[in-house]
């Protein structure tokens, strides 16, 4: 964390800071127009990790009109392709420049540090609940020094509310720990993770994977375009296998259509997601999750038979041990690329499955003492959001990060952390499509922060965010994600009745049951 050197410095004083210009930046920043936020964005340009950490491959998940603001369809939102990453930051600009958002966002300008000035008591519970006062109290609460440019000297700024949208991914890598003599040092090749790959123009990159043996480690998203890049850039005879070496496997499906049906009816839907339980929900409703739950577990088998009978998962031992509705649940459903096992049947794709491995000087070494040789090793093994938090958050807020014994950041309404005054926090909650996340959750921040409606005691925000806890962890082990998946459209209800809306968004009652929500739903008069 950088140091200051002035006990009092010079402040330039406005009533909302944003941290970051990604998606969640850019919907918090137009939510608060009125306000005149001011945006601090590391780099020279808006997207976050669209435009820093996306491969030359990397498309979106969903459909057009499933990533899309309310208020800003895609032009050619009924196109079926999935867009590409340059496709989203071309929208999000256009997006930013329609409502005049730009003018809010300061460029090449890096947050170094934050300082509360406000009254340490907001932070205790007890006494008045651990209730907020004012979010715009009349008079700063947060001073952020910022580094503009690479400058060695830092401006001062000083807010009334502070909002942090930078996001769980991207900046700081997160490094796997190997043995003493057995890490990165010991191995003669190339070792880089999949942020510094993303940084390689696509001549660069082929040069770093042609003809070379590569071993990319992790079996998510990014690891699976990497492998296909890999694959495409080692065709002919000179070619090379990539090898991905998975620690833990997770479902992936093709395109979204199971045995004929659209996948959103088995999820995003009202009468798909009352199978699933949910926050204070009523005893009877428990009563008939319990009932209904043999059902649940049938939607889930009935989707496996058709990934299996569709990808070769069990050919090449890439059948996950534990069911499909636990990735939904944790947002961890990738889509596979259509040349992936293709690429596989060629042998261009190799598959090792191993719990822990470490390096040796030609490679990598596994659990079960076999080795293989490789010229580059890649890193697909997430980011560090946390950490990337604690960097400029000061104490005590920085143990507060990890408060829940889960080591999850307790965010109400997957914004505001009851202990953390005059602060939001927007894009740290996930859900099928993050865009209306964020976008929801800065309409909902826009309404507190103007005060239409107050927040309830500190105690009663930490019981609502265990609460959700608690359900997540009996859908998933993997729970820690904080996703939202099989419940958004009950959270969509409970931010809409706050803020004083119809929970209930569509137009007729069959609608509501089984349609799909999404942003556009949000967008109807109130």
């Amino acid at each position: 964390m950088a140091e200051n050197h002035y006990e009092n410095p010079p402040l330039t004083i406005s009533k909302i800071g944003i941290i970051g210009a990604g998606v969640s930046g850019i919907a918090a920043a137009k939510q608060l127009y009125h306000h005149n936020p001011v945006v601090f964005e590391a780099s020279d340009s808006i997207g976050g990790v669209w435009r820093t950490c996306a491969y030359n491959s990397t498309k979106l998940q969903s459909a057009r009109k499933d990533y899309e603001f309310s208020d800003f369809p895609w032009p050619n939102r009924d196109d079926p392709s999935f867009p590409t990453h340059v496709e989203i930051v071309d929208y999000l600009e256009s997006y930013a420049k329609h409502f005049d958002v730009l003018k809010f966002v300061k460029f090449n300008s890096k947050v170094m540090e934050l300082r509360f000035v406000g009254q340490q008591g907001t932070t205790e519970l007890g006494g008045n609940g651990g209730a907020f006062g004012s979010p715009l109290p009349g008079h700063p609460v947060w001073q952020i020094a910022v580094q503009t440019n690479g400058s060695q000297n830092l401006q001062w700024y000083a807010f009334e509310f502070v909002v942090v949208c930078i996001g769980k991914y991207g900046d700081i890598p997160k490094i796997p720990s190997f043995p003493h003599n057995k890490g990165p040092e010991m191995f003669q090749g190339e070792v880089l993770h999949s942020i510094d790959y993303c940084k390689l123009d696509k001549d660069a990159a082929s040069q770093l994977l042609k003809g070379k043996k590569v071993a990319v480690i992790g079996y998510k998203k990014s690891a699976i375009d990497l492998a296909v890049e890999c694959a495409e850039a080692n065709q002919g005879p000179e070619g090379q296998p990539c090898t991905m070496v998975v620690r833990t496997l997770h479902w992936t499906v093709p395109h979204y259509s199971v045995w004929g049906l659209p996948f959103f009816l088995f999820y995003s839907t009202r009468a798909s997601q009352f199978l699933h339980e949910k926050p204070n929900q009523s005893f009877l409703r428990t009563m008939l999750c319990y009932l209904l739950s043999p059902l649940r577990r049938g939607v889930s088998k009935f989707i496996e038979s058709y990934l299996l009978w569709k990808l070769p998962l069990q050919k090449y031992g890439l059948k996950p041990d534990h069911p499909f509705e636990e990735d939904y649940a944790s947002c961890q459903m990738a889509i596979m690329p259509e040349n992936f096992f293709t690429e596989a049947n060629k042998g261009n794709i190799v598959f090792k499955r191993s719990s822990n491995w470490w390096f040796w000087k030609e490679g990598i070494e596994f659990d079960d003492n076999t080795k293989m040789k490789a010229d580059v090793v890649i890193l697909a093994t997430g980011y560090d959001g946390k950490k990337k938090l604690k960097t400029i958050l000061p104490d005590p807020f920085r143990s507060l990060i990890e408060y829940h014994p889960s080591g999850i950041m307790p965010l109400y309404r997957g914004t505001i952390h009851p202990l953390i005054p005059n602060m939001a926090f927007v894009g740290y909650i996930e859900s099928v499509a993050n865009l209306h996340t964020s976008e929801l959750r800065s309409m909902w921040l826009a309404r507190y922060v103007d005060e239409k409606f107050k927040l309830p005691s500190a105690e009663n925000m930490l019981e609502q965010i265990y609460k959700e806890m608690e359900v997540s962890r009996r859908i998933t082990r993997f729970y820690k994600r904080h996703c939202i998946s099989t419940f958004s459209i009950n959270h969509g209800d409970e931010i809409c009745e706050e803020m004083g809306w119809n929970s209930w968004r569509k137009r007729s009652w069959f609608a509501e049951a089984f349609s799909p929500y999404g942003s556009q739903d949000y967008r109807l008069k109130n």
